[in-house]
């Protein structure tokens, strides 16, 4: 050996700073554990439901296996299986029995989702009930407000959401969620309910709901499929990042308590500028596309379909959620 490699040899081995080894706190599971950044736990989780009418019912949504739309007893019991596993909370959408051009049953006293809260706080009263405010279920045309010629209008669309989301408090539900991303819906919505003594139910804002491909099978599961045009006028452009904060800031500032970016995956630097910037509760939608991909990917012996689905929840708790409304939460809470 060269006299000069000797000497490059005993700078290393006697060099006051080595390398560092990183390593050294992966070699068990235990230590991986202990030092580990983020935890998910079934305190997260929120589990999306979807109400029909009938008895009796339990039909498989065919583009997301393991989910189904299910009548009013039906959901009892899954509420029941739910909460037994440690979720805390639901969010429930309906599909009515009749729809028509201004969703009236969405705001109907007895409309299938207010049916559904008063059954659930009945049977199962711990368990934390969310429900989805929007008219695009309940419409003959399929989107989420009235519509005039060409246009989906505002301001009478949120009117029409704020009796919605008074009616699903008067049922008995714990929070409500309007999805619709119309101006100036969280400001109308928190007028009605504190105008009508529920100053304490709490407003779970789409804050930042995107107009996403990844939306496809809770078209199915929800039967609201725009029957004309799309939802590009009211739901973001996925291409922007700022416009998110300014929308956030909006809900914030007309009432919104907890504020939501949708989808999840493609959107978790969307998560991260939101829980940074307001330091407010965050929720996230792992939505039905994402969910379907998984099944179909795993079903097909393409990945592991547990592994993927833990990995996919960590990220997008990781990227900032404090929540996560996701169709995994009991096979994920299985695992916890």
């Amino acid at each position: 050996m060269h006299n000069s490699d000797k000497l490059i040899l005993s700078n290393i081995k006697t060099e006051t700073h080595p390398f560092r080894r990183l390593r050294r706190t992966r070699m068990t599971a235990t230590l991986r554990s202990m030092v580990r950044e983020t935890e998910l736990s079934k305190n997260d989780f929120i589990y999306p439901l979807f109400v029909v009418p009938g008895t009796n019912v339990k039909k498989e949504v065919s583009s997301m296996p393991g989910v189904y739309q299910m009548s009013v007893d039906n959901i009892v019991r899954e509420c029941a299986g739910v909460k037994s596993l440690g979720i805390p909370a639901v969010i429930l959408f309906g599909i009515p029995e009749h729809k028509d051009e201004v969703g009236s049953e969405a705001y109907d006293e007895l409309g299938i989702v207010q049916r559904a809260i008063h059954a659930i706080k009945k049977e199962v009263p711990e368990l934390f009930v969310i429900t989805d405010v929007c008219l695009c279920e309940y419409t003959s045309h399929g989107h989420c407000g009235i519509v005039r010629g060409d246009e989906i209008v505002n301001d009478e669309s949120i009117e029409l959401l704020a009796r919605e989301a008074l009616t699903h408090a008067q049922a008995g539900a714990d929070m409500v969620a309007p999805s619709d991303m119309f101006d100036g819906r969280v400001q109308a919505i928190r007028a009605i309910l504190d105008e009508n003594n529920f100053q304490n139910i709490p407003i779970m804002s789409y804050a930042a709901k995107y107009a996403s491909g990844f939306y496809g099978p809770f078209r199915e599961a929800a039967e609201s499929t725009p029957k004309f045009g799309d939802r590009r006028s009211h739901q973001m452009d996925p291409a922007n990042s700022n416009e998110a904060l300014r929308e956030v800031q909006a809900d914030i500032d007309e009432g919104a308590d907890i504020v939501m970016v949708k989808p999840a995956l493609p959107y978790l630097d969307i998560i991260r500028r939101v829980k940074d910037v307001f330091q407010m509760p965050t929720a996230a939608y792992n939505v039905s596309g994402e969910y379907s991909m998984v099944k179909a990917a795993g079903r097909l012996g393409w990945i592991d379909e547990q592994r993927v689905m833990m990995e996919m929840l960590t990220g997008i708790k990781r990227a900032g959620a404090d929540l996560i409304l996701t169709y995994f939460a009991k096979e994920a809470a299985k695992l916890l």
